[in-house]
């Protein structure tokens, strides 16, 4: 119960922000939550089974969701076909074993870069969460809310223990739910469409496939973002089992999540990628085993063909699941400086391979749409993505400008 009390919240928060994107029709919302359960279902089965073979959940990739957002206005077949392709060519890297080499790309400073891009980057949608309202003149209550539920989180994560720390996300989901619909009881509207106790939610029809140059580029990047976040979260709770063949294990967890997002491709949904609060949960139940994630994993799955529970769990306001998605991009701000102060001390140069990524990468997320426009065409996918400018920037910095010299240039003037 306690994994999949963790596993749900990032499944609504994808949902809240893509569904209302792809389409108005009532009760879309409530088809992409089957779908993206489902998924997120069967890749923990596969994973704890044939993948990684670790205690680890999974669910919808943030940085996958930056990729979608900065490119959906090149349309959902290029989006799901450039996700489709990226997760095919991770699945290959990973099966070949070329990950590893791909590894030497990952040192500490780029590794930290990336996981801030991907919290900052989100800036503008967390805006658009945090200020979105039903009624009109609610912006400044929302922000206010916003602030008084994510400091309650925050003072929760410090002073609770235990299984009440691990599931602090849905119970303050639930809570702040509440709590919003009793300072803002107009928002509680009774449900008009009746919806079938079960049903499928493959008869909601599948993306058209479109390929198309700038959006699968831009995608190449954020599967590298991907890789990382995968990488971290494997080796972070190997390193608390120290199972045997950590390797073999990662490589085959790297191919799954590739296999899976070629699912999410064909399916239309944001990819999975394995989650680095697992370790967390393992630690504060005492329990390592990954067989207690096969009921949970079930369950998912199975609840994904129950539209009706889909429907009460995606009207939670967005302004509880803004404050959800902020007070979680505050641990990867914070697991991004402890990658990068736990490798090496701070210095100016490390600052400044940090610094122009991420400035500009947040220039280009709030770019107005009329500049990046301006475009190249087939760029636009790719200068319009704050995410890839700014991976693309650290990379740069890292491996060509403030490469480090051989031993025997140094000091040389």
């Amino acid at each position: 119960m306690q994994w999949l009390a963790v596993a749900i919240p990032p499944l609504i928060i994808a949902a809240k922000i893509i569904a209302p994107l792809e389409s108005s029709v009532p009760g879309y919302e409530v088809a992409y939550l089957q779908k993206t359960a489902f998924l997120t279902g069967i890749t923990i089965l596969l994973q704890i089974l044939f993948g990684h073979r670790l205690p680890l959940i999974a669910g919808p990739s943030t940085v996958l969701l930056i990729g979608v957002l900065a490119s959906y206005s090149f349309g959902p077949g290029s989006v799901y076909t450039a996700m489709a392709l990226g997760g095919a060519l991770l699945a290959l890297v990973g099966l070949t074993g070329i990950f590893g080499h791909i590894q030497r790309l990952f040192t500490p400073r780029v590794v930290a870069t990336v996981l801030l891009l991907i919290a900052f980057t989100l800036t503008p949608t967390l805006v658009t969460l945090l200020t979105a309202a039903q009624g009109s003149g609610r912006s400044l209550q929302n922000l206010l809310f916003a602030v008084g539920l994510s400091t309650a989180l925050l003072a929760g994560n410090r002073f609770l223990k235990g299984i009440w720390r691990s599931t602090l996300i849905i119970w303050s989901t639930l809570g702040g739910t509440v709590f919003y619909l009793l300072l803002f009881p107009a928002d509680l509207r009774p449900f008009d469409d009746q919806l079938p106790l079960v049903s499928g939610f493959f008869s909601t029809p599948i993306k058209d496939f479109a390929f198309d140059t700038g959006v699968f580029i831009s995608f190449l990047f954020c599967f590298l973002g991907l890789s990382i976040n995968d990488l971290g979260s494997m080796e972070s709770i190997a390193e608390i089992l120290k199972p045997k063949a950590v390797g073999g294990r990662i490589n085959k967890g790297v191919t799954l999540s590739g296999l899976m997002n070629v699912l999410s491709g064909i399916l239309g949904v944001v990819g999975p990628v394995n989650f680095s609060l697992s370790p967390g949960i393992v630690l504060s139940t005492g329990c390592a085993s990954r067989f207690v994630l096969l009921p949970a994993a079930l369950v998912l799955s199975a609840l994904a063909f129950f539209p009706s529970v889909m429907r009460v769990m995606g009207s939670i306001p967005s302004a509880v699941i803004g404050t959800i998605l902020l007070y979680i991009l505050c641990f990867q701000v914070s697991a991004g400086l402890s990658v990068l102060w736990e490798a090496e001390d701070f210095s100016l140069e490390t600052g400044l391979v940090l610094g122009l990524p991420l400035l500009f990468s947040n220039i280009v997320a709030i770019l107005p749409d009329e500049i990046i426009s301006a475009f190249p065409l087939v760029l636009r996918p790719v200068l319009g993505n704050g995410f890839v400018v700014g991976v693309a920037l650290v990379l740069i910095l890292e491996h060509v400008i403030f490469r480090p010299r051989p031993a025997g240039q140094q000091g040389r003037k």
